[in-house]
Order: structure tokens, then sequence, then C-alpha cells
């Protein structure tokens, strides 16, 4: 007898938008003084809920040291297309959540209780290097061939080239490197996908050793750090166009397609510019057989009191924007736009992607700014919007504070803290802090938290195959 298929893989963004609303929301938290094990925290985000706002389940990592930063769930609703799956009991349960200090990734184990998952396997660093060649992994999907992980270094040192590493769906063992004729492509960050488009596209950060103390002022201006993003053809893994989107234009990161599976666009939001010290969205699409990207949004840096400023800032006299995340609404209506530096998050309504018009904005924290949050109007707030994450409806929208470990402390030299906020969203337009949702301080032991995967699957978890 077939088992019956998870009722979180949705054939559809509307049947996504349409299923039951989250209850749980899934934050890694961690130690950036490595003497407490990171966490994968369960947080309740039921409204009707006595533990709403709070953290209800926590599991350690087993060492310390890790820095957990991004994670996903081993299978979405991509698995529906998706050839060479065993679909006879897939389903989303698992996270792999991977340390970005260590190379370790974690698989935790959601379905015996989602509210206290535990340790199901332990994959080793040396697994990672010596079958797929890669170390320091960041960001992951589930996808054709397997679970697609990108990595940000080479086996061996502090060098590249990054890649992705390819993970084996229901044994979660690394197969090997996914790719076969990578081209110029030599920094990496994130990948994602055209899946009807046969198209995967990555972009770029730097190698570990331009990371992993902080943001290196000579580099950053000498246009060192990425500034390109790379088109792919999926099924072969072979590299087809690099697309440069202007040297100044420092650190293309997150990438966040059309959800529509017959939509051949996407934005990539850049961390700043060293002309200006400006940071931008561009937005990538296809142009008869070829990819391009044009700038569709530019946020200038604001001027600030140098006293106010860490030191690597205040010859400038100003505060970047620094866009760390972007995240884009299933239905493809609304982008929302990290702006860690001045903290920010802004609302943008991208129904015509080539001319997004902001709608909305909320400020937290922020390097000069220091915004409280309105349920603590008292507390200054250090860091800002960072990982933002959007329900499969798009009416609520969470967000945490800490970017990395490094530059957090680079940034904000006498704390960033720990916080999550969550915005109620208007469904035409603008936003809201929700004041009863605000877990921040103790409610994380201490530690810092970073990226956000909700139940049932969110805005930048899942691909979608049909209309």
């Amino acid at each position: 007898m077939t088992e019956p298929l998870d009722p979180t893989f949705y054939r559809s963004a509307s049947d996504a938008a349409s299923a039951p609303a989250e209850r749980l929301a899934y934050v890694v938290a961690f130690d950036r003084e490595g003497n407490e094990p990171d966490a994968l925290t369960v947080l309740d985000v039921d409204p009707e809920s006595e533990d709403y706002g709070r953290v209800v389940g926590w599991v350690d990592s087993p060492v310390r040291g890790d820095e957990f930063h991004h994670f996903g769930w081993n299978a979405c609703s991509s698995a529906l297309m998706h050839e060479g799956h065993d679909m006879s009991g897939l389903a989303r349960r698992f996270l792999l959540v991977p340390g970005i200090r260590s190379s370790n990734i974690y698989v935790f184990d959601t379905a015996p209780d989602p509210r206290q998952p535990r340790l199901h396997k332990t994959i080793l660093a040396s697994e990672l290097a010596e079958r797929a060649g890669y170390s320091r992994p960041h960001t992951l999907h589930c996808g054709p061939d397997g679970v697609f992980m990108t990595c940000l270094g080479a086996a061996v040192g502090d060098a590249g080239p990054g890649g992705i590493a390819l993970l084996d769906h229901n044994t979660f063992n690394v197969i090997s490197a996914w790719e076969k004729d990578r081209g110029p492509q030599y920094l990496a960050y994130d990948a994602w996908w055209h899946l009807r488009q046969n198209t995967l596209i990555s972009s770029e950060w730097g190698t570990p050793a331009m990371i992993e103390d902080g943001l290196v002022p000579d580099l950053l201006l000498r246009n060192e750090y990425g500034h390109s993003l790379h088109f792919w053809d999926l099924a072969a893994g072979a590299h087809t166009q690099e697309v440069d989107l202007g040297s100044q234009n420092q650190m293309p990161l997150e990438l966040r397609p059309a959800h529509d599976p017959d939509a051949t666009w996407g934005f990539v939001g850049v961390v700043v510019s060293t002309e200006d010290l400006s940071a931008s969205v561009f937005y990538w699409h296809r142009d008869g057989s070829q990819w391009r990207a044009d700038k569709v949004i530019s946020i200038p840096a604001e001027p600030a009191n140098p006293d106010l400023l860490p030191p690597a800032l205040q010859p400038f006299g100003a505060v970047p924007p620094l866009v760390t995340d972007i995240d884009l609404s299933v239905d493809d209506r609304f982008l929302y736009v990290s702006c860690w530096g001045t903290g920010e998050l802004k609302q943008y309504d991208v129904s015509d992607p080539a001319r997004p018009r902001e709608v909305g904005s909320v400020h937290l924290g922020g390097i000069a700014r220091r915004a409280p949050h309105p349920a603590a109007p008292d507390l200054p707030l250090a860091g800002g919007p960072q990982m933002v994450e959007v329900s499969r409806d798009g009416r609520r929208v969470y967000f945490t504070n800490s970017l990395y470990g490094s530059w957090d402390d680079q940034f904000y030299p006498d704390g960033v803290g720990a916080w999550m906020a969550k915005l109620d969203i208007d469904p035409r337009g603008g936003m809201s802090l929700n004041q009863r949702f605000f877990p921040h301080a103790d409610e994380f032991r201490g530690r810092r938290v970073h990226q956000v995967r909700l139940q049932g699957g969110d805005a930048s978890s899942d691909s979608y195959c049909f209309k």
C-alpha cells in the first residue's frame, strides 16, 4: 500500500497559502564565545496559545563552536516534480542544520514531537570534505537528485572554490560535489532555481578567510568580495553564464526566485556599494536566450554622528543600510528587504517586478538609531532586522537580529543581544509590529538568534511545480 504524501507538499503556491497557518517556528541560536553549545529552538507562534511568543522546545548541539547559521527542511513541495525521489514515506520531517564554523551538519527529527526535535544524525566535516571537496556549509534546498548544500570553502584551508555538495534525500550521506563544470565560479553563497527552466542560480560572498574575522576593509575597497550571479544547467551541473552586477556592488547574497513555476525572474540583495555605501536589489530575468540583471531598488546610506558609529564607519559619518536578507511572499506580490545597518525592514510591492514600489517600513535597532520594540519602549536594541521569513499566506513576517558572529561584533561592538520580532501584514500593503510577540534576551539563554523556519513550510523553503 502506498503511503500518503505529506500534506505540506503543496502542488501550487495558492495551495500553500490556503493551508493551515504555522503554529511553531524553528530558530537557530548560537553562543558566540563557544562556551555553550548552539541550539535548535522551537517557538510557539499560535496567537491563541498560552505559550505564544515563548520558547517551548530546545535541543543542544552535541559539541561547542558550531555557529548555527542557515538551515532547512529535508524535503519540500518540489518533491512532487523531482524524478528519483523515493516518495514512500518522504515527508517534511528533518531539519538539516549546518555549523558554518565547524563544518558539521546536524539532522534533527521533528516527527515524534514537533515541539522537541531530537538529533537523528551528524554528518562530520570530514565526510563533507572527502566526498564533496567542500567546507563551511551554508544554505540548503531540497532539489533534484538530493539535498543541495551550498558551501563557502574548499576541503582544506580557508580558500575556495566554494560550491554545492549533494546529499542523499533519505540517508543524508554526502554523495559528491554537484558541479560537473563550474566555469569561472569561485566564490559561493546561495543557490536556488527555476525548475521548469532547468536553471540554477548561485550568488557570491567570500572565502572563509574573507569573512571569518569580520568584513576586511581593504578587500572591500578593492572590490574583491563577490559581485556576480551565475546561471547553470540544472540537470547537467554545468555553468552556462556569469552576470557581473558591477564590481562596486559588493556581496550579492540572498536569491529569491519567483514562486510561479513558469516565471523566469527573481531578486538578489546586494549588501553595499563601494561608491556611496548604498545597498541595492537587482532583478534578474531572461532576455531572449540569455539572462540579465538590472538594479531596481537603491537604498542610500544615512548620515550619522561619528560618535555613534563603530570604528570602521566613523570616517564616513554615515550608516550603510547593509541589505543582508530579502524574502519574497509566496504570491510573488511583496518583497521584504532587511537593512541590518540602519535598523529598518522595508516592504515593496513587486506586482511589476521591474518596478518595485515601497509600501511599508518599520524600524528596530540599527547601528545609530537603536530603535526599541513597542513591547519594551525603554530597551534600546542592537542589531537590526536580519534574517526574515514570510508565512505561506503572506499575513505574517518574522525576523531575527544577528548576522554572523564576527560581523555582529564589528558593527555592534557594544553587543548585539538577541531578539526576534513579528509583523502583521495588510494584504493591500503596509505592515505593523505585533506588540505581543517579542522574545528576547533570557528567552534564548544568552545565545544569538539567526534563521527562522516555519512549520509546514514558508516563503523561502519551497519551490512549487504546478500552476
